[in-house]
C-alpha cells in the first residue's frame, strides 16, 4: 500500500509549518502536499517550549503556539491543514528513504512517493550517554527538544517546588531553561566546560554581563568542568551530580542542554553531507535535484561569508522554509538564498540580537553597567557582525542594515567612539545600493557610489524586516 504526492515535507517542526503556509500562499492544489512527522501534533513554534510553556502561571499550551504565530502570521491548526488539502501524517517516523526511486518507507509500513522532497528533519538533542554518562532515563533528568520533553520538564518542576536544579550546558537551551527555572522559584546551578556562557557566540565581556545578571537572580555558575556521573536513590531518581573536578551537588532535578546533532541518517550514502548536515546549493537543493533541505539540517552557502554554514536557530528555519517554496514553485523568479545570519534571545527582562559573523576584532560600545550596549566585529577591514542588547526597534533595524552593508572600517577607535550612532547613521542614508563606507578619524562617513542597486535594496529591506519582526516578537510575544 502506498500514496503519492507532488511535494512531501519530511519533518514536522517550525520549518514545516512555515513552508506549508508558503505553499498555500503560492497556490498549491489540494492533495499535492504531505507532511510526515514523528511528533503527534501539527507543527508548532519550538521556542515556546523554553519560555511560555514553562511559565508557572497561565503557561502557553497548544493550540496557542502552532506555527506561524511566532512571525505574527496565521495560526495553522490541524483544521487549517485539512481545509487547505494538506495531508498530515503525524506520530509516524520514516524507516528508510530511497532518493533515486523517490520513496519513503514509514514506520507503519506505508510507502509514500514524491516528486519533490523537502527535508526538514531538524536535529536531535545530544544525550549524556554519548559522552559516557548514564542516567538519561531517570524521571528527573530532562532534555528539551519537543512537546514530550517539555511536559516531562514541567512535571519535574512541579514535583520540586523550591528545589535544586542543575543545568548541564551553557548554550541557548541551558541559559533559557535556567531563566525559566528561576521564574518557577527553583534554585539553579549551571555547569559547563567552557570559560563562559554562550561560548560559540559571546565574547568573555558580553558573557560576563549576562552571567552577572543571572547571579543577581540567584543562579550559581560552575565553569571549566563537566558531569562525570549521577547518584540515584532506590526509586531511580537522581539525587546528586558528580563533577569531574570532584564536586558533588545535591539535586531534585537535572536539565541537560549539551548540543544537537542534525537528523541526516536516512540520507547518508545518498546525499552529499557537509558541516554535519545535508549540503545544498544556493537554491537549497541537495546533490539530488529532487531533494531540498531547510532548517537545522541544511548546510547552505552563506553569501555574506563566502562559505557553507549550518545554522541552528529558529529564524534560519523560518526564512529557509519560506524561500525554498518560492525556489520550487517559482524558479524563474527566485534568485539564490541570501540570508544574513541572525540570532536572538530573550530571558528575564533582557533581549539581545546578533547579526552576521563573530570573527575578527571586537569593538564594544554602550554602557555595560546599564541596559543598552553592543559590539561590532571587524574582519579584513570590514564590519562583518554586530550585537545589541536592549535596543529600540529602530536601533535593531539600523544594526541589521549596517551589518548587511559590510562597510569598510579603517579606524577602530573612531568606530568605538561613534558606537551605535554609526549604525544609525548608515541606516539613515537612504541608500539604494551597497555602499563603500569608511570610518575614518573624521566623524563623517565617506560614501562612494556603489553597484548592483537592486540587490542591496532587497538585502536592506530584508534585514530591516527581520529586525522589526524580532523586536515585535520580543516585546509582544515573550511567551514564544
Amino acid at each position: 500500500m502506498g500514496r503519492a504526492f507532488v511535494y512531501v515535507i519530511l519533518g514536522g517542526g517550525v520549518a514545516a509549518g512555515y513552508a506549508a503556509l508558503e505553499f498555500v500562499k503560492k497556490g498549491v492544489s489540494h492533495g499535492e502536499l504531505c507532511i510526515i512527522s514523528d511528533e503527534p501534533v501539527a507543527p508548532y513554534e519550538r521556542p515556546a517550549l523554553s519560555k511560555g510553556f514553562l511559565l508557572p502561571e497561565a503557561p502557553a499550551r497548544l493550540p496557542s503556539f502552532h506555527t506561524c504565530v511566532g512571525a505574527n502570521e496565521e495560526r495553522l491548526t490541524p483544521k487549517w491543514y485539512k481545509e487547505n488539502g494538506i495531508e498530515l501524517v503525524l506520530g509516524t517516523g520514516v524507516k528508510s528513504a530511497d532518493v533515486k526511486r523517490k520513496t519513503l518507507l514509514t514506520t507503519t509500513g506505508e510507502t509514500i512517493s514524491y516528486k519533490i522532497l523537502i527535508v526538514a528533519t531538524g536535529a536531535r538533542a545530544l544525550k549524556l550517554e554519548e559522552f559516557g554518562v548514564s542516567g538519561s532515563d531517570a524521571q528527573n533528568v530532562c532534555y528539551l527538544r519537543n512537546i514530550a520533553d517539555a511536559n516531562r520538564l514541567v512535571n519535574a518542576v512541579q514535583s520540586s517546588p523550591g528545589g535544586n536544579a542543575v543545568v548541564i550546558g551553557g548554550g541557548y537551551i541551558g541559559m533559557e531553561c535556567a531563566a525559566s527555572l528561576v521564574i518557577n522559584k527553583i534554585n539553579v546551578t549551571m555547569v559547563f566546560p567552557e570559560a563562559h556562557c554562550m561560548a560559540r557566540l559571546f565574547t568573555p565581556k558580553i558573557a560576563s554581563y549576562y552571567e552577572e545578571y543571572y547571579k543577581s537572580r540567584g543562579v550559581n555558575f560552575v565553569k571549566g568542568t563537566v558531569l562525570s556521573s549521577f547518584d540515584f536513590d532506590s526509586d531511580g531518581k537522581v539525587t546528586a551530580v558528580n563533577l569531574r573536578d570532584g564536586r558533588k551537588i545535591s539535586v531534585d532535578m537535572v536539565v541537560v542542554g549539551i548540543g544537537i546533532r542534525p537528523n541526516t541518517s536516512l540520507f547518508e550514502g545518498q546525499l552529499t553531507l557537509e558541516k554535519g548536515g545535508i549540503k545544498v546549493n544556493g537554491k537549497l537543493q541537495s546533490s539530488n535535484s529532487s531533494v531540498y533541505a531547510i532548517g537545522d539540517v541544511a548546510a547552505f552557502p552563506v553569501k555574506a561569508f563566502g562559505e557553507t554554514r549550518r545554522l541552528e536557530h529558529v529564524d534560519s528555519a523560518r526564512q529557509s522554509a519560506r524561500y525554498v517554496v518560492a525556489a520550487i514553485m517559482e524558479p524563474g523568479k527566485t534568485g539564490e538564498f541570501d540570508y544574513l545570519p541572525f540570532f536572538y534571545s530573550r530571558v528575564f527582562t533582557l533581549s539581545w540580537q546578533f547579526y552576521g559573523d563573530n570573527v575578527g576584532e571586537v569593538v564594544y560600545f554602550g554602557d555595560f553597567s546599564g541596559s543598552t550596549f553592543g559590539a561590532y566585529w571587524v574582519n579584513k577591514g570590514h564590519l562583518v557582525g554586530a550585537f545589541l542588547e536592549g535596543g529600540t526597534k529602530e536601533e535593531y533595524e539600523a544594526v541589521a542594515k549596517a551589518t548587511r552593508f559590510r562597510p569598510a572600517i579603517e579606524d577602530l577607535t573612531e568606530l568605538e567612539r561613534q558606537g551605535l550612532t554609526f549604525a544609525v547613521t548608515v541606516s539613515q542614508k537612504q541608500l539604494s545600493s551597497p555602499p563603500q563606507i569608511q570610518v575614518t578619524s573624521s566623524t563623517d562617513l565617506v560614501l562612494e557610489k556603489p553597484l548592483y542597486a537592486w540587490h542591496a535594496t532587497a538585502g536592506v529591506i530584508l534585514a530591516a524586516s527581520v529586525a522589526a519582526f524580532a523586536y515585535y516578537y520580543g516585546k509582544k510575544r515573550r511567551r514564544w
